[in-house]
Parts: C-alpha cells; sequence; structure tokens
C-alpha cells in the first residue's frame, strides 16, 4: 500500500542519511525520517511523497535509543537536526554517512571507521546568515517560512544573540528582509549586513550598536552598498608552527564557520600539504594559501573567482610577496590557460557542488603528484574521488571535522596520491 501525506506509521530506524534524516522502510518503501536515531521504533506522520520515497517525522518515540537525549530544541529550527542526539553519537551517525557516500558513489569502501574531530556544541558559529520578519532576526524551519528563534538552537555566542537583540530594538522603523553576520574567532569584532526590503531604505544616520564593530546596508535592487558605521572586515590570526598568519575577511566574503576547530582544521589540512609548490584552487580570502607561506617552505599559487573573497586574498598575501601569487579568475579558467606549471601538491576546498567536468578534466591533466581535497559534502567528495580514482590517483588519508554540531552537517579531508 502506498503511503499518504499525513497518515501515520510506526517503524523502525535504519541508519541515518545525508542531510539529516534517518532511513528505514515501511512494506517495503523508503521512508526518510527526522527526530529519530537508528534503532529507534517510532510513530512518524508522512510529511510528503515523492516518487518511490517519503518524508516523515516523529510524532513519538516508541522504543528510545539510549543515545536520545531530552533537550529544549525544536529540531526542525536550523542547525537542530541532531539536537536529539547524543553528541558521541553524533559523530559516529557522521562517520556513518561519510562512509556510505564512498562505499555507494565511489564504490570504495572505507577500510576503517572515520575520525571526526570534535567542536565544543555551543557557541561554535562565526558566520550566520538569518531572515528577518517583521523586525524579527531568525532561522526558518525546514521546509517552511516560518521563524524560529536563533537563540534556541545555542550555535551563536550569547554576546552576539544579545547584539542582534539590540540591533532589532534599534531599527525597528528600517524594513530589512535578511542579515549576514560575520565575527572573528575570538568575538571582539562582529560585522552585520542588512539586505534592505524593497524600496527600503538605510537610515541617514545609524546609532552605533554595542558588540556590533560594523554594520551595512544592501540594496540588492539597485546594488548599492552602504557602510553605516565602522569596519565591514573581521580579522583573525591563525598560529602557524613559530609564525602567525593574519588574516581579514570582508562580511561577504566566505570563511570557515567553527571558531574552535578554526586553528585546528588549518593544522590539519597543513600537515597533508608537502614541501614544495602548491597550487590552492578555491582559496577564498587565504586561509590555507597564507598559512603555507606563513610556514615558509611553500611557493602557491592561490586561484579564487569571487570578487569579495579575491579581493581579501590579495590584500591578506601581500606581506608575503612573490611567495602567494594570486590569481583573481574561475577555478575553471585559470585550468583552461597554457603553460601552467604542475605543482608538488593541490589542494582544493570547492563550494558544496564539488568539482564542475571542466575543472575536474583540468586538474586531471596536471597529474598532480598529491591532491588534498576539503569538502563540506560526502556525496559530491566521493564523485570526485571516484574520478582520481579512476585515473590512477589512491586514497592514502580520510578524516573528518564537526565543524557543525548538532547539525547534519560534515567537512571532509581526503588525500589522495597518484600511482
Amino acid at each position: 500500500m502506498s503511503l499518504e501525506p499525513n497518515t501515520e506509521i510506526i517503524i523502525t530506524i535504519d541508519k541515518p542519511a545525508a542531510g539529516g534524516r534517518m532511513i528505514a522502510r515501511h512494506e517495503g518503501q523508503v521512508v526518510f525520517v527526522a527526530g529519530a536515531i537508528p534503532g529507534e521504533r517510532v510513530r512518524a506522520r508522512i510529511d510528503r511523497v515523492s516518487k518511490q520515497l517519503a518524508f516523515a517525522n516523529t510524532v513519538e518515540v516508541l522504543e528510545p535509543s539510549p543515545h536520545r537525549r531530552s533537550v529544549d530544541v525544536d529540531w526542525a529550527c536550523g542547525g537542530s537536526f541532531y539536537a536529539h542526539v547524543a553528541y558521541d553519537r553524533q559523530l559516529g551517525l557522521k562517520a556513518d554517512v561519510v562512509a556510505d557516500a564512498f562505499a555507494r558513489i565511489a564504490k570504495m569502501p572505507l577500510p576503517a571507521a572515520v575520525t571526526v574531530t570534535a567542536s565544543q556544541e555551543h557557541g561554535y558559529r562565526m558566520r550566520a546568515r538569518l531572515h528577518v520578519q517583521n523586525g524579527r532576526f531568525g532561522f526558518f524551519r525546514e521546509g517552511t517560512h516560518e521563524l524560529c528563534d536563533v537563540d534556541a538552537t545555542h550555535q551563536l555566542l550569547p554576546d552576539t544573540v544579545d547584539a542582534l537583540r539590540r540591533l532589532q530594538h534599534a531599527l525597528h522603523d528600517t524594513r530589512v528582509t535578511s542579515c549576514e553576520l560575520s565575527e572573528n574567532a575570538a568575538a571582539t569584532e562582529r560585522v552585520v549586513l542588512l539586505e534592505l526590503a524593497p524600496a527600503a531604505v538605510a537610515p541617514n544616520r545609524a546609532v552605533e550598536i554595542d558588540g556590533i564593530s560594523g554594520l551595512l546596508f544592501v540594496d540588492h535592487q539597485q546594488g548599492y552598498l552602504t557602510v553605516s558605521y565602522g569596519s565591514p572586515y573581521v580579522s583573525d590570526r591563525i598560529p602557524v608552527a613559530t609564525a602567525t598568519a593574519a588574516l581579514s575577511h570582508h562580511v561577504q566574503s566566505f570563511f570557515q564557520g567553527n571558531r574552535y576547530l578554526l586553528s585546528r582544521l588549518v593544522d590539519k589540512v597543513l600537515a597533508q600539504v608537502p614541501e614544495g609548490t602548491v597550487t590552492d584552487l578555491y582559496a577564498g580570502v587565504g586561509l590555507f594559501a597564507v598559512c603555507l607561506a606563513a610556514r615558509g617552505t611553500h611557493a602557491v599559487v592561490a586561484v579564487e573567482g569571487d570578487r569579495s573573497s579575491a579581493r581579501d586574498l590579495e590584500s591578506n598575501a601581500a606581506a608575503y610577496g612573490t611567495a602567494v601569487n594570486v590569481q583573481h579568475v574561475s577555478v575553471e579558467h585559470y585550468l583552461k590557460r597554457r603553460g601552467i606549471r604542475r605543482p608538488d601538491a593541490l589542494l582544493l576546498d570547492p563550494p558544496r557542488t564539488g568539482m564542475s567536468r571542466e575543472a575536474m578534466s583540468g586538474v586531471l591533466a596536471l597529474k598532480v603528484p598529491r591532491v588534498v581535497y576539503l569538502s563540506c559534502d560526502p556525496a559530491t567528495l566521493a564523485r570526485d574521488v571516484k574520478r582520481f580514482s579512476e585515473v590512477g590517483y589512491h586514497l592514502e588519508h580520510i578524516e573528518a571535522f564537526d565543524l557543525f554540531p548538532n547539525t547534519a552537517h560534515i567537512e571532509t579531508l581526503a588525500v589522495m596520491t597518484r600511482t
């Protein structure tokens, strides 16, 4: 019997799926269940049905897992999909998701469980995009436009939440639709970019908000960016061996989001890069390229196509002279150039979609001896690793980082050598 929306079923949960839901079967049909844990028997209400798949939400736990914990967080509120799962078990679930992607997509069963570096659960987030409705800041509940309180997810520091509340109160007469937040790891600098609603106008002179070092407004219809006060940049200092890398990044530039694992992530990535020449594709503001230069053992070509990030990359790399050769161009266009020198190692940190076919073809043509690939999506990572393995690369090392605790997101580092 096919499942219909709003019907309830009793079901036993099998294993985790990418994206945060858990996989179960009901009369042979696959059901993706939210709010459950593998091994549990639950009553679930069907939310929607798509082709041969059904999606359901847990309404009652009949046989709870020993890993279930009591929390006052709505699992559907942004950043809380795993909040009901004990933290150690969360790490195991994420390791399982990575292993499943490699077995299913790359046809490459991993010989051992993936090690996942843990994070502190609360206040970890340095970057966040919030929605604004009727002057109220928050995240959307899963699959809806219903706003939920940002402080309930515990992703932001209490001081950050307090600053946003003061901003919310101060701007009650200004219509905005979204809020881009960026702060440094030390939480001493905090910049907010507000997107104006259609026909809304930025205040001529905003009063400075305690706890917010820079306030900006953007009108996406006209393309105007207005700095109301302060600086649009925050700065971080990353210890590297006996040196320190200084990185400044604009609120519109991408930067890693976990304050507690930032230095640990850099250490782990750099440890996989041998001495010699390095090409850093998708270099962002220079987190890895500049840290490699600060270590003093590399000549780095850093490629970044995004305008804001590339501008920050150039600024951050300037202190290292010719040690960092910045290329403000898309990865695809860079790889099309004639006469590109093959580096000793290639560093990749692409967006969630992974490498495009064009970029992959260009990279494979270089025949680089060592590839260090950092990915925020296990499925696209497994797909790309499979492409590398088909032309003679061997997966030498894999580990993961829990940059977003209580969510289903996982950052994975894969290292491949060419045989």
